[in-house]
């Protein structure tokens, strides 16, 4: 897809990676709908814009919000393209973690894009061109302790995409899913970062995450994972997950370690 001239809605644009991700859409001449909850945020984005995009200032995780972000759309005349990229994580053992953030975490990083989605489809088929772009994770592949549901959302994102693909595959709509590594935004506490030091995983950076999902667009690729050797232990998982089971629970006992940090 040129990128240039066509109207795209990015959602958490103002985190590490949507930021990094909404000043290279603005140079390639993108018009943007940038979106998320924090309104001074969103203001200062566009401000260093120029003040060029249009804002949806809304919670993706409500219904309310959700409408607004759809209307904020309508009103802009339709648009080309939605990025999926709003999320959390929250590093703590299963069986520790409250209630309430296993739910937020389910409903920001997948019922929320899902229903957007859902929602967007009848404004996305009427473009002859159209993309929906969903920012997974290679956590969504790899199950790992710590991690159990934010794990769990970004599979449920994984296999949403892939369906979803499927069934449009017979319209103007293209759907996608990118997976990144480890990305060094907010997302990660010290404890997550610590942890990635002492286990010897590689982080990437937002400006790298955002350039490849720039590079998605352009080459209309369908399905792309990030990092190496993270995207070799994908298909070790799928194809012998014990393998890669005996390598994490090696590790279990330090992770359980980072996790249990402060508690």
């Amino acid at each position: 897809m040129n990128i240039a001239g066509k109207k795209i809605l990015l959602t958490g644009a103002t985190g590490g990676i949507g930021a990094q991700l909404a000043r290279l859409l603005h140079e390639q001449g993108a018009q943007l709908i940038l979106s998320c909850y924090q309104e001074q945020a969103l203001q200062q984005l566009n401000n260093e814009l120029g003040n060029a995009h249009i804002l949806a200032c809304a919670d993706i995780a409500s219904i309310e919000g959700r409408q607004l972000i759809v209307e904020v759309c309508q009103q802009a005349g339709g648009i080309d393209a939605v990025i999926n990229l709003a999320g959390i994580l929250n590093f703590s053992l299963f069986e520790k973690q409250a209630p309430q953030i296993v739910e937020k975490t389910l409903t920001i990083n997948l019922l929320a894009p899902v229903l957007l989605c859902q929602d967007l489809i009848p404004i996305l088929k009427i473009k002859s061109e159209a993309m929906i772009l969903n920012v997974g994770s290679i956590f969504g592949s790899i199950g790992h302790p710590g991690f159990v549901a934010y794990c769990a959302s970004k599979a449920g994102l994984k296999c949403f995409t892939e369906a979803l693909s499927r069934e449009l595959a017979d319209t103007s709509i293209q759907v996608c899913y990118i997976a990144p590594r480890a990305t060094k935004t907010n997302l990660n506490d010290d404890r997550i970062n610590a942890l990635n030091a002492v286990l010897g995983n590689k982080s990437d950076s937002p400006e790298y995450v955002a350039k490849e999902i720039v590079q998605m667009f352009k080459t209309n690729s369908r399905i792309s994972y990030l990092g190496w050797p993270e995207k070799l232990f994908v298909r070790v998982n799928a194809l012998f997950p014990g393998l890669v089971r005996r390598s994490l629970v090696k590790n279990l006992k330090v992770i359980k370690q980072f996790a249990t940090v402060g508690d």
